[in-house]
C-alpha cells in the first residue's frame, strides 16, 4: 500500500503537466450583452471589449443578436434565420493573434433544419479557412468542443462565404480571427443556426498593435 501511495505521489506532477498540455489557455470568450435584440449584431453587442466583430457574405447584414423575454432561460444569441444569402461572423482580439496548433474551440449552440455550424479562421497572411467538422441540429442548447488538431480545413471565400479546395498543411500558428458559419441561407426558426457563446483556447502571440 505504501509503495502504491508513493507511486501516486511521484506520478502526480506528470499527470498535472499532461493535463496542462491538453488544455491550452483561454484566449477569449464572447457571450453577447444582455441588451435588447439588435439587427445586425455590432461591437455594441460584445461583452468582451477587447474584441471586434465582423459580418461577412451576402447574408451578413442581417445577422441578428436575438433574445425572447417570454421564453424562460432564453439566452442572448446570434441568429441566422433572416439571412437571404450565405453568411459568417468572425471575432478578432485587438492587438493579438492566437496560436491554435494545439487549440480548441468550444461553443453553445442550437441548429434547426439541416444546418451545420462550422468554425472559420483567418490566418496572419489574410487567408480564410472553414472546418470540416461541424455542429448539427439539436432540439435544445448543447455545448460542443472542437480539438483543432483533429480538424481538416477547406479554403473559404469570405466575401461569398463559399468553401473551396482542401488546404494542405494549414498554418494555425498565427490566427487573426475566429468565427462561425453554416455556409447557407437562413430559413427563419425552422432552418437556422443559433450561437449562445463561444470560447477560443490557444496561446496568445503578438499581432497588430495599432488598435
Amino acid at each position: 500500500m505504501r509503495k502504491l501511495l508513493l507511486l501516486v505521489v511521484l506520478a502526480a506532477p506528470f499527470v498535472a503537466a499532461a493535463a496542462d498540455r491538453s488544455q491550452p489557455p483561454l484566449f477569449f470568450r464572447e457571450d453577447w450583452t444582455e441588451t435588447p435584440p439588435n439587427l445586425p449584431v455590432t461591437d455594441a453587442d460584445l461583452t468582451n471589449k477587447d474584441l471586434t466583430v465582423s459580418r461577412w457574405g451576402p447574408g451578413g447584414s442581417v445577422i441578428k443578436k436575438s433574445f425572447h423575454d417570454n421564453k424562460p432561460e432564453d439566452p442572448y444569441y446570434i441568429w441566422s434565420g433572416l439571412c437571404p444569402g450565405t453568411w459568417a461572423v468572425s471575432l478578432r482580439k485587438k492587438g493579438a493573434m492566437v496560436d491554435l496548433r494545439a487549440g480548441k474551440v468550444r461553443w453553445r449552440s442550437k441548429q434547426a433544419g439541416f444546418r451545420e455550424l462550422r468554425i472559420v479562421v483567418q490566418t496572419a497572411d489574410g487567408k480564410w479557412m472553414v472546418s470540416d467538422q461541424s455542429d448539427g441540429p439539436a432540439d435544445d442548447w448543447r455545448v460542443r468542443e472542437f480539438v483543432l488538431a483533429d480538424v481538416r480545413w477547406r479554403a473559404l471565400d469570405i466575401e461569398k462565404v463559399t468553401e473551396g479546395a482542401w488546404v494542405k498543411a494549414p498554418d494555425l500558428s498565427r490566427v487573426a480571427e475566429v468565427g462561425f458559419t453554416d455556409l447557407t441561407v437562413g430559413g427563419r426558426s425552422a432552418a437556422c443556426s443559433r450561437l449562445d457563446w463561444i470560447e477560443v483556447y490557444g496561446v496568445a502571440v503578438s499581432g497588430n498593435t495599432s488598435d
